[in-house]
């Protein structure tokens, strides 16, 4: 590093890491820093390049994981990056490209360093690596900086008011993944963590003001899909993917977290990540959802959970009620648009699952509409390709499908829709078939898919439970979805055998697959 571009290969003799991770203390005032953060790093773009860079750095990252305690300079690092954050605001609006990058280069390495710190040490630990404070001979003070807060208001601020142009992209991008990267504690952690710093700082103090203005900074990047300048835009080079190297550290760390929050249970197959049009979009979508699942501290609801549950339309001129202390309001039409265009990664289907399932104003939107087909066809397609989906992506599209048919208006509207060349249906050419019709093609495809594959009974459980929320209002259906619902054997969930009498499926929809002792579905009297 330094101001050439560095190989990997070079990385444990670069002299400017050595000084860094070394036994001497560097002050945030020594030139040594311009020298440090001048440099192009040619970004990793694959997860073989991510580990070889690793371990490349494992060395310089233990000797300052040794040293910080005596040296203090991985706090004079975010001490340099606080500084500089302080002028960004005006650099963007005078278009400083230098200035600009060498912040993006502070922030590039205290990820990198962060993500080592949090997967070797305690919470305790981290804390005291950013605790430190140099103190003159006699000097007893106990009052120090606590950087790592100052660190996480930082990062707010910059995504929340730092305005998003082409020579701020990437730092914007880098904000949000090192948010996501500090939160990863939790998964070094098999407890539920409650105590934890992320709940200490993000749940109150300083950045607790900043809850509601972060929640909509990200939904909007979400909704806006924004891509990466082109190339020539910065002073460092542009990747041609469009990421970067905290792009990918944070990738690969909100891909652990997913496992925190999602279902599981059919089956295990991975599924190849569509290359991303807009990295921005991609990481404030998981950024948002991780703080959107972080556990209620002991004494504090998640606010972020909050904010996300009370938002409401730009066009409801409502006041919020006086208990809402998170609110907010964001383009409903916007925010659907988006939702409907972007269902083929799985954590949009999250997203589109947790606005449906906990957000009322958004649910009641949405089964307003009177276009629920471009909503409900992405939908419907993720389930017919369930082969190729992983687990939580078929739960979470089932779910949706769930929570959608408790509502006796959109089981009536669905027929009504009529649908013209279903392309992505092979088993059969459908030149004209109702909405209503293809969603029950599909979910019986999905039981049989289920009843010689996997045999997941929570799947089943909810697939029955779909058709038996839509079996009143079924109205005029084609030929061919008779024809299925006739010839369908239906088996037990529990056991899987084959009852000659009807399934009757409680009309409800579980917010997680529940650990059934005994079959959760009762024969209907004849």
């Amino acid at each position: 590093m330094g101001s050439n571009s560095s190989r990997i290969g070079d990385l444990p003799k670069n002299e400017y890491l050595k000084k860094l991770s070394g036994t001497e203390s560097v002050s945030e005032n020594d030139p040594f820093w311009n020298q440090l953060l001048s440099f192009s790093f040619p970004a990793p773009t694959s997860s073989t390049e991510l580990k070889l860079l690793e371990e490349a750095t494992i060395s310089v990252c233990r000797s300052l994981v040794e040293n910080n305690p005596r040296t203090g300079n991985l706090g004079a690092l975010i001490k340099v990056f606080l500084s500089r954050t302080k002028e960004l605001k005006l650099s963007a609006e005078c278009q400083n490209h230098i200035f600009i990058w060498q912040t993006h280069n502070a922030l590039f390495i205290i990820c990198c360093l962060l993500k080592v710190f949090i997967c070797q040490m305690s919470e305790e630990e981290l804390q005291l690596h950013f605790t430190y404070e140099e103190k003159s001979p006699g000097n007893y003070s106990s009052d120090s900086e606590d950087l790592l807060e100052e660190l996480l208001c930082c990062l707010m601020q910059l995504i929340t008011d730092i305005p998003l142009l082409d020579i701020t992209y990437e730092i914007s991008v880098e904000a949000i993944s090192t948010m996501v990267v500090f939160l990863s504690c939790q998964l070094f952690h098999k407890e539920v963590l409650r105590q934890s710093i992320s709940h200490k700082y993000l749940m109150r103090g300083p950045c607790l003001p900043y809850t509601s203005k972060l929640v909509k900074t990200l939904l909007y990047n979400f909704i806006r899909q924004e891509k990466p300048p082109p190339p020539g835009t910065h002073v460092f080079p542009q990747q041609s993917d469009g990421g970067g190297l905290l792009y990918g550290l944070a990738s690969g760390v909100a891909t652990g977290l997913w496992t925190v929050f999602t279902l599981g249970g059919v089956g295990s197959k991975a599924t190849a990540s569509p290359e991303l049009s807009s990295p921005l979009a991609n990481q404030s979508l998981l950024l948002l959802l991780v703080l959107a699942n972080l556990t209620d501290a002991s004494d504090a609801p998640n606010p972020y959970r909050q904010a996300i549950m009370s938002f409401k339309n730009t066009q409801d001129s409502s006041p919020f009620p006086s208990s809402i202390q998170h609110a907010f309001q964001i383009n409903f039409n916007s925010l659907y648009t988006a939702l409907c265009e972007q269902q083929t990664s799985d954590q949009a289907t999250l997203l589109l699952y947790t606005l449906l399932h906990q957000n009322s104003n958004i649910r009641t939107y949405m089964l307003a509409r009177t276009d629920m087909e471009n909503l409900v066809l992405p939908i419907l397609e993720i389930l017919y390709h369930v082969e190729e989906r992983n687990s939580h992506h078929v739960y979470m599209a089932l779910i949706i499908l769930l929570i959608l048919t408790e509502d006796d208006g959109f089981n009536r509207s669905i027929h009504e829709v009529i649908l013209k060349n279903i392309t992505w249906y092979s088993e059969r050419v459908l030149t004209e078939i109702s909405l209503g019709s293809l969603l029950i093609l599909v979910v019986i495809r999905t039981i049989q898919y289920n009843m010689t594959r996997t045999r997941d009974k929570y799947l089943h459980t909810n697939c029955l439970a779909a058709l038996a929320n839509m079996s009143a209002q079924f109205r005029s259906l084609h030929q061919y979805a008779a024809q299925r619902i006739i010839s369908c054997h239906l088996p037990c969930t529990h056991c899987f055998c084959f009852p000659e009498s009807l399934l009757k499926v409680p009309r409800s929809f579980p917010a997680i697959p529940l650990n059934l002792d005994k079959c959760g579905l009762e024969l209907e009297k004849s």
